[in-house]
């Protein structure tokens, strides 16, 4: 079966969700990045099952992970925030070691897009993206403008596809 027919079958396939924003700074309340990604999946009528904003922190964002992980109906989850070079970037860190395959095209697709945008400054990001227990997962800079990029661009056009892939 060829990628055209792989995408036909899965184009209407609605997938639970899960997004986590990672920020020193961000609330529920002032989250436009975790806003962004939710609507985003809405409107594209999949499922948010799950929404937190957590800190910079390894152990926070590995345990709320592995507990996202352990609910069958989670079949991606969206992070935002911690993909910088900064020290209190811990985002890929603490996700990267997790997943059993990695999307190396993700991030560079992305840092492709971003650059036609931002110019040089995207080479700073870290952004990945991967599979773990089936689940498919990507890390997104915490820029609103970056997440509404990935989304548009890579993540909403072939969701449901890498959902299909990851579990065959």
């Amino acid at each position: 079966m060829g990628y055209r027919e792989h995408r036909s079958q899965t184009r209407a396939t609605a997938v639970g969700c899960a997004v986590l924003t990672v920020s020193s700074s961000r609330t529920e309340y002032n989250d436009d990045s975790g806003r962004i990604i939710r609507e985003k999946l809405l409107q594209s009528r999949h499922r948010v099952l799950f929404y937190e904003v957590v800190e910079d922190d390894s152990r926070v964002i590995s345990t709320t992970l592995r507990g996202w992980l352990k609910n069958p109906e989670v079949q991606v989850i969206v992070t935002s925030g911690g993909t910088g070079i900064s020290r209190k970037d811990v985002t890929i860190e603490a996700i990267v070691p997790l997943l059993e395959k990695e999307f190396t095209g993700f991030g560079e697709l992305f840092r492709w897009l971003s650059y036609q945008e931002i110019g040089s400054a995207s080479m700073i990001s870290r952004a990945a993206a991967g599979v773990v227990r089936g689940r498919v997962l990507f890390c997104l800079p915490g820029s609103p403008s970056a997440c509404d990029l990935a989304m548009d661009k890579l993540i909403i056009p072939e969701l449901a596809h890498l959902v299909w892939e990851a579990n065959r």
